[in-house]
Parts: structure tokens; C-alpha cells; sequence
């Protein structure tokens, strides 16, 4: 009977450490999904704030997977996100879960999904994808290797409740779960794999739009399905979009009105941006004889390679003029920093009892957006008393920045982009520079 037990106990435990094993092994992870419903079980049970935070941490966060732990880093989420979004919109929660609890009967699909991109890019590298529930702030992102799927919002569909969002939020919000997210829940997430390929793009407007673009594209052509982005139709549609991103396609302050918001713009149609990059990417793939080199050139591009990717998107003819004509058309657009009323710039005599410097603009400004910078000289070198007293000038043609100045100095102000014209056309940058008097 000893001996019995004893070989039963140790095939218990090799079996129970095999099974160990292949979860760890596993690429494709959903344990995130059931530890926070164990956790929003025992959070709506109680009003009281503090258990609340407990059970959101000894429930859902501390056996949470990497993947949690990356999505909350990556989407800037704290537990009072969590404890905020779960108390304000209960009808949503409800609406959405037996939807996430669906999780594993996507692992097959989502497996053959990888397999028909490694088909078309066998260059392929391994990537995890993690199943988490978020804070309503992502579908689905990426950090390095691994896919993070926010699967409050990927698996809602027509069903799920937006009553409670207000405002443009709660527009926005009914108009995706009417599409049906949950739908096309396998090419989300082969969009995602391909951003684990791609190289980080910089930050500017044009490569943000190519990057989303080309995951998007790519994961079409692997899935050879159509793309389930409403604003790729709508763009195409459209001639008018594409017009305004050449407008704006170089002012850095208007990522947003392009991509991932849910916030109404001009043609009321959001992700914009994935049509001007996506079609760049078709072209492109479409003039190439060899489709399988086009594919990795596209996933490969380098973004801090200027002449790659302008070579990458001129060739296309896609806009109406190349990317370098565009720009000046831009620059020729943009106001300037006309003059200091005090002194000239660069002036070495400046006298140290001045207290307030104005700057004049070529043009008027909307009035609100502002901000200043060190120079390259650093903080030593920015004054003092700069922050209370700030003020715009008649038609906002000037602006009058307090300063608390000290003899024989030396001074840099850096006046930045992010004072823009009513059409948001941002300023070009002007560094002030002077040196104050013994």
C-alpha cells in the first residue's frame, strides 16, 4: 500500500509539473481575464474604498502576468483607474463580460493567424500575446515582444452597454462597439504581432500614421481579409482627408486628431491615420514584382532614416506633392517670433532691472497655448520669476513673460512650438539670448 501511494504521488507530480511547463510555454496567455473577475466579484461587493484596493491588488494584481504588469506601464493605468472605471460604469462591465470570457476559444485561430504571417514574412520572430483587462484606455498595444491586448474594449460588440461614457467619449464609444470589435479580435491581434516586428517610429505625426499603416496592411494581406478599420474605407472615399494631412502632416501638435482617440474630428471618423499609412503601404506593395521583399522592406523600415522613408513614400506619388515640397508649403505657413520689445536679441547690455520681456508675432495666436524651454546652456541659464504674470497682448500679437534678472549674466529663453495659430499651425521655434549688464 506504501509503495501504491507512493507511485501515485509521483505520477501526480510529474504530471502536475508537465502541466506547469506547457503553461509557462505558452504564447498566448488569458489567465489575467479570470483573476480580475475573481477581483470584480469582491470589489462590487463592498462600498468600502479600502477593500476595494485590496481586492484589486491581492486578487488582480499580484497574480497578474507580465503582460498586466506591461499594459498598466505602458498606458500609464494606477488602481484608482481601475477602482474608477469599475464604481462609474457597472451597466458596461456587465455588458462586456461573458464576451471576455471568451478568450480561449480564440487560441487556434490567433496560432494559424501567426502562421499565415510567417508565410508572408518568414523572417518572423517569437512574441507573446497576453489577454488583460485594462482601465478603458487601449484595445490593444504593444511593449517589445509582447502583444497587450485590453480586452474590455477588444471584445465588446453591439451589445455593450456605452450609456454611461458622456459626452464625445460616450459617441464614440457606441460607434466602435457597433462595429463589432470582437469580430475581427484575431486581426486585431495580428496587427499587434506585427508592431512586435517593427522598429520604433520617431515622434512625428507621419511616422505614427506609416507604422499603424503597415501593421494594419500587412496583417490584411496575411489574414486576406478586408481591414475592419472604418477609416480606411472612409479615406478612400474621401480625397479631402488626405488633402488635410498634407496640412498637417508636419505640425506635431495634432497626433490626436489623426490616431487613437475617440474624440469627434472634422469628418468625425477616427484613426485617420491608419488610411494615409495604409494605402502608402498598398501602393508601395502593389508596384513591387517581388511581393515577399515588399512585405519585409515595409515591416523593416527604418524611421530615423530620413531618406528611407522618404524614398519609401514619395515613390508612391501618393500625395500631391513630394515630401520635401510639402514642407516648405509648411514652413511658409508658419508664424514667426517677429521681435523683443525690450532689446534686440543677442543683445549684451541688457539692462538687469528689466522685469518683463514680450515677444511680437508675424500673426495672432489662439491665445492659450504656450510654452518655454531651456536653452542649450540649461537651467543655469533660464530666469527667475518667470511663472506668475504671464500675459497675451491685444489680438494675441504678443506675449509678455515676467523675469527676475541678475548683472552681468547671461540669458536664454527657449520659445517653443506649441504656440499655434487658431488653425493650430504651430510657431517656428526662437531662442532668446542676451546678456544683462554689470
Amino acid at each position: 500500500m506504501k509503495n501504491t501511494f507512493l507511485i501515485t504521488l509521483l505520477i501526480f507530480t510529474l504530471f502536475g509539473c508537465d502541466k506547469k511547463v506547457n503553461d509557462s510555454n505558452r504564447n498566448i496567455i488569458t489567465s489575467d481575464i479570470t483573476n480580475f473577475w475573481k477581483a470584480y466579484d469582491e470589489i462590487t461587493s463592498t462600498q468600502d474604498s479600502i477593500l476595494q484596493y485590496k481586492y484589486l491588488d491581492s486578487l488582480y494584481f499580484q497574480k497578474g502576468t507580465v503582460g498586466l504588469e506591461r499594459i498598466k506601464q505602458a498606458r500609464n493605468y494606477i488602481p484608482q483607474d481601475y477602482i474608477n472605471s469599475i464604481n462609474n460604469y457597472p451597466k458596461f462591465w456587465n455588458s462586456v463580460r461573458k464576451n471576455t470570457l471568451k478568450t480561449e476559444m480564440y487560441v487556434s485561430e490567433l496560432e494559424e493567424g501567426i502562421e499565415k504571417m510567417r508565410k508572408i514574412y518568414p523572417e518572423l520572430k517569437p512574441a507573446r500575446i497576453y489577454f488583460t483587462i485594462g482601465a478603458l484606455r487601449t484595445n490593444g498595444t504593444t511593449v517589445d515582444s509582447l502583444v497587450l491586448i485590453g480586452s474590455e474594449l477588444a471584445m465588446s460588440d453591439k451589445n455593450t452597454i456605452a450609456s454611461e461614457f458622456q459626452g464625445d467619449l460616450g459617441k464614440g464609444r457606441r460607434k466602435y462597439f457597433d462595429s463589432n470589435p470582437i469580430d475581427n479580435l484575431v486581426l486585431l491581434n495580428v496587427h499587434e504581432y506585427v508592431h512586435t516586428q517593427q522598429n520604433r517610429q520617431v515622434d512625428n505625426l507621419l511616422s505614427y500614421t506609416l507604422r499603424e499603416g503597415i501593421a494594419e496592411f500587412v496583417s490584411v494581406i496575411a489574414m486576406n481579409v478586408s481591414s475592419a478599420a472604418p477609416a480606411i474605407a472612409y479615406g478612400k472615399q474621401n480625397e479631402k482627408v488626405k488633402k488635410k494631412f498634407e496640412e498637417e502632416m508636419f505640425y506635431g501638435n495634432n497626433v490626436h486628431h489623426w490616431l487613437w482617440s475617440d474624440f469627434s474630428n472634422e469628418f468625425n471618423t477616427r484613426d485617420l491615420g491608419y488610411y494615409i499609412g495604409y494605402s502608402i503601404a498598398e501602393i508601395n506593395y502593389n508596384k513591387a514584382k517581388d511581393k515577399q521583399s515588399a512585405i519585409k522592406e515595409m515591416i523593416e523600415l527604418d524611421y530615423t532614416n530620413e531618406s528611407q522613408i522618404e524614398d519609401f513614400v514619395n515613390r508612391t506619388n501618393f500625395f500631391s506633392k513630394p515630401l520635401d515640397k510639402l514642407y516648405q508649403i509648411f514652413e511658409s505657413k508658419r508664424p514667426t517670433v517677429i521681435r523683443i520689445k525690450q532689446f534686440e536679441n543677442k543683445a549684451q547690455n541688457v539692462n538687469p532691472k528689466t522685469n518683463e520681456i514680450t515677444v511680437e508675432f508675424s500673426q495672432s495666436l489662439n491665445g492659450h497655448n504656450t510654452s518655454v524651454d531651456f536653452g542649450d546652456l540649461g537651467q543655469a541659464a533660464f530666469p527667475k520669476g518667470t511663472l506668475n504674470g504671464r500675459n497675451w497682448g491685444e489680438d494675441n500679437i504678443s506675449w509678455t513673460i515676467p523675469v527676475d534678472l541678475e548683472p552681468n549674466k547671461k540669458y536664454q529663453i527657449f520659445i517653443t512650438n506649441n504656440f499655434r495659430t487658431e488653425e493650430s499651425i504651430p510657431l517656428k521655434p526662437y531662442l532668446i539670448e542676451f546678456k544683462t549688464s554689470k
